[in-house]
């Protein structure tokens, strides 16, 4: 038995590596999609989404995750936000995390009827990140837009312990939703809400 749970450790700190390894580098710029969408999560998501949208890269914007006493305004001016955030900007309140991400954005997407999404948030997220997505909207093209966290030491991550802590959360939640997305198939979309979508995130 023993020899069985070494291989297992030794298979998951292989994999841990090679996930750390492989987090793709933060982007100059993307190509346009007809949406954006931000998770929440970090101050420079935001802003390199609403970025993305001011300079026209995508038509309208979704912030997922949003706390349910955040207002458009307070966004606005923490994102440094123009005059496309005013009419293009859209907040969700209902997601409380990743995979309530992906969920809450495929319904904006089939809303508002977009094929593709430029995907805002950390890289060490972004594995994550597109492997909820594209379980929830299979037939949607995404544009992985990872930036930099300004508060982690990704570069020398095997002598930041609160670097380490992050990753090695990440990776077992990265393993265990590409686990789950593999045996349980996503259920079919439902019709179409009139209503604006909403979300809250805790990625």
């Amino acid at each position: 038995m023993w020899k069985v749970i070494a291989v297992l450790v030794v298979l998951y700190l292989a994999g841990f590596v090679i996930f750390v390894t492989m987090l793709p580098a933060p982007k100059a710029s993307a190509a346009p999609a007809q949406g954006i969408v931000a998770l929440t999560g970090g101050d420079e998501r935001l802003s390199a989404a609403v970025n993305l949208l001011e300079t026209n890269h995508g038509q309208r914007l979704l912030i997922s995750g949003v706390h349910p006493k955040t207002t458009k305004q307070e966004l606005k001016l923490l994102s440094h936000g123009g005059p496309r955030f005013d009419c293009c900007a859209d907040l969700g309140y209902a997601a409380e995390n990743t995979r309530g991400n992906a969920q809450e954005a495929a319904d904006w997407a089939r809303a508002h009827r977009f094929n593709s999404l430029i995907v805002v948030t950390a890289s060490y997220h972004m594995p994550r990140s597109l492997t909820e997505f594209q379980a929830a909207m299979p037939g949607v093209k995404l544009e992985p837009y990872p930036v930099q966290p300004v508060d982690i030491d990704l570069a020398g991550w095997w002598h930041d312990f609160r670097a380490l802590r992050v990753l090695q959360g990440e990776y077992a939640k990265y393993v265990a939703s590409t686990v789950r997305n593999a045996v349980i198939r996503p259920a079919p979309p439902g019709p179409l809400d009139p209503k604006k979508p909403g979300g809250k995130s805790r990625a």
